[in-house]
């Protein structure tokens, strides 16, 4: 259901509503996708995640699950990946947008190599508000307090830090120490089709930051 609301929703944006509408700016681009689209997944996967821990321990069958042949990082795991698939599948019905552009296109068409970029950026971030949304479920037993927080940290991650990098009082050099912890300027990097390391480095690092920090709050619970 959440995914059938997702892709209604993206469809609309995108081809029916005119001031958001990607056929209104004249020419062939997915600028408009990819700008609303960390906005779109920062409330959709937290409603994918709020249940992934939170549930089993409000339903009281993560005490089952204890007693499975898993180690703790075999349970995070098999959370995150499951996740990971749906996200996945949520994805890639929007390739349609990138074909049908294509096709409209009279002349020039896409910008191929920013679009398979930006798709990329896009995967890595999903994955890491895939990351942070299963640790908010794994600090609370409430589903909407999991998903709250899930969606809370993943702003603050994407549009909070570079919102206050701007501030003045960091504007002497700090402000792009600030930028480099948040997820804005890395997504930027690799929408314009430049695959760097150290973005994929980040990515990566705080993905398994967040899935550590997981293990860590379900063994406690184990102990519990």
């Amino acid at each position: 259901m959440v995914l059938g609301i997702f892709l209604l929703i993206t469809g609309l944006l995108l081809f029916v509503f005119p001031d958001t509408s990607l056929l209104n700016f004249g020419y062939a681009n997915l600028n408009g996708f990819f700008n609303l689209m960390p906005w779109l997944l920062l409330f959709l996967i937290p409603a994918i995640t709020m249940r992934t821990i939170s549930e089993e321990m409000r339903s009281g069958s993560f005490e089952i699950l204890q007693t499975l042949p898993l180690s703790a990082t075999q349970i995070v795991l098999g959370k995150y990946w499951g996740v990971v698939c749906i996200i996945f599948i949520a994805l890639v019905p929007t390739t349609i947008y990138a074909v049908s552009m294509q096709s409209l296109s009279i002349t020039g068409g896409i910008d191929l190599g920013a679009t398979i970029g930006s798709y990329i950026s896009l995967f890595f971030l999903a994955n890491l508000y895939a990351a942070i949304g299963i640790f908010a479920s794994s600090l609370v037993k409430n589903m909407i307090a999991a998903f709250a927080i899930g969606a809370f940290m993943c702003f603050i991650l994407f549009i909070g830090l570079d919102a206050l990098s701007q501030l003045p009082f960091f504007s002497n050099g700090i402000d792009y120490y600030i930028q480099l912890f948040g997820i804005k300027m890395h997504t930027a990097n690799m929408s314009r089709g430049v695959i760097d390391g150290k973005d994929l480095i980040y990515f990566i690092a705080l993905t398994t930051l967040f899935l550590y920090f997981t293990k860590v709050q379900i063994t406690k619970q184990s102990i519990a």
